[in-house]
């Protein structure tokens, strides 16, 4: 938790861009396993809750009432039952104290709150909720049915916490590179763990402890497979083979709940084939050509483009590819290579604020989504950087087979790409290089002070005990 200053400054900040009515923002509540009292899982307070209110205990609401400038931390003290399983915690308003907020009330009077400011016909905001139980608080608060709850949430709140979540404070950027930190033990770890005869669980196993020892958690389930064309491949019981590549897509989050998101992929062996460099060195390049190319005012859309010509024309050198670079990818045939998009926001969620959705966060009215085209499609931020952005940079070459047959039985794109030569790299997997960028005034850098080898030399010196 920041100080006091962070929060309540951050909701007046709210409270001017939404301008008028009650926001009711909601915390989460325990996902237990089985049965309620299993808490199998791990509690992870709702991220806008977080960064407006700081507090990482279950059972919370918050209410600003924006015209009369009033503040209400809503939610039960825990019972001597509780405390004699799980320990004490702070009261309700000693929580409100840490929070700078003046006036708590219990869970149940919140429906008494609510039902004054509709009578005063004053509006009310809330973000779209994710979670089954808020749902139905919600329904129960205001009769909104489940189904129409998404519709219904405030684009004025939305927009205003999109603004604000985007743009990150110098302690902000200090709690990501902390989480860059645990990242980078994470990854290093899985690079002298890797070898034949291991298994993948085995490997990403380690990873996630790491995560668990030294932050809150992992900030996403942790993606380690030698089947990298999977994007996301979970730990299997499979046995790591020496010949194969080993993409692992991991990160952490901190005890704050700021996160790291990055992608290393190397040979299992430790070792490159001549075949593999070929492709690995395409995507490292295009990795560096984002650190170049993203800066303030520069739409990601494009700098997301520019790698989806490389990649083509790079596959146009080794056989894979043909035809005109520009009409190719207009017609979508880089998603045989790159089917997702280049990066996406980075900060409490790892692809921050997408329970706001995609569309609000990545783009805006200037540059909007193809949500038609394969591959393009799942680009997830394409609207133009400004100095304090974090985004990841995370170019990728897969090789699905699928994707290849249903192309090639369906003459999709026949006229720019090699089906005979695509044949030969069925078996040959995915590379994926990614790295969380923070936007500077000038330009970008990646975050964190100590990078995880990528280039191939580096690799496999790390890889031998050399590094």
């Amino acid at each position: 938790m920041f100080g006091k200053k962070t929060y309540k400054e951050r909701r007046t900040a709210l409270k001017k861009l939404v301008g008028s009515g009650v926001i009711v923002m909601f915390g989460n509540n325990e996902s237990p396993c089985n049965f309620t009292a299993n808490g199998y899982y791990p509690f992870r307070q709702d991220s806008s809750f977080l960064y407006f209110f700081g507090l990482n205990r279950d059972g919370l609401a918050g209410v600003i009432d924006i015209d009369n400038d009033t503040e209400t931390l809503v939610g039960d003290d825990i019972s001597i039952d509780d405390i004699v399983w799980y320990g004490s915690v702070d009261s309700i308003k000693d929580m409100a104290g840490k929070t700078g907020i003046a006036n708590t009330a219990k869970m149940a009077e919140l429906q008494n709150i609510i039902n004054k400011v509709q009578q005063e016909h004053r509006q009310i905001h809330f973000l779209p909720p994710y979670r089954y139980d808020i749902m139905l608080q919600i329904y129960d608060l205001l009769g909104i049915h489940p189904g129409k709850q998404k519709a219904a949430a405030s684009m004025k709140l939305i927009k205003a916490v999109v603004k604000l979540r985007s743009t990150k404070s110098e302690e902000e950027i200090e709690e990501l590179e902390r989480a860059a930190v645990i990242g980078y033990k994470m990854h290093t770890t899985a690079m002298k763990l890797t070898k034949p005869g291991v298994t993948e669980k085995y490997v990403g196993g380690h990873v996630d402890g790491i995560a668990n020892s030294y932050g809150a958690m992992v900030s996403f389930p942790t993606i380690f497979s030698q089947h990298g064309e999977i994007m996301h491949g979970n730990p299997s019981m499979n046995i790591l083979e020496s010949g194969r590549l080993a993409l692992c897509d991991a990160g952490a989050e901190t005890i704050n709940n700021y996160c790291s998101d990055n992608t290393r992929t190397y040979p299992v062996n430790g070792k490159f084939t001549s075949r593999q460099l070929d492709i690995y060195k395409v995507v490292e390049e295009c990795h560096d050509m984002t650190l170049k190319l993203a800066k303030p005012g520069i739409k990601y859309a494009d700098v997301h483009f520019a790698i989806c010509r490389n990649i083509f024309n790079r596959m146009k050198e080794l056989g894979l590819a043909k035809g005109n670079t520009e009409d190719a990818v207009k017609a979508g045939a880089h998603a045989m290579f790159l089917p997702h998009g280049l990066g996406h926001m980075m900060g409490m969620d790892v692809h921050d604020m997408e329970s706001l959705d995609q569309i609000n966060v990545g783009f805006d009215d200037e540059v909007r989504p193809n949500l038609e085209q394969f591959g393009t499609n799942a680009l997830r931020m394409g609207r133009r950087l400004e100095e304090g952005f974090v985004v990841t940079d995370e170019p990728g070459i897969y090789f699905i087979p699928q994707l290849i047959d249903e192309w090639r039985a369906s003459g999709h794109c026949k006229d720019y790409l090699n089906f005979d030569k695509l044949e030969q790299y069925k078996n040959f997997g995915g590379i994926r290089i990614e790295d969380d960028i923070l936007i500077t005034k000038d330009g970008c850098r990646i975050v964190g002070k100590d990078i995880i080898p990528y280039h191939p030399a580096d690799v496999e010196a790390f890889m031998s005990g050399e590094k």
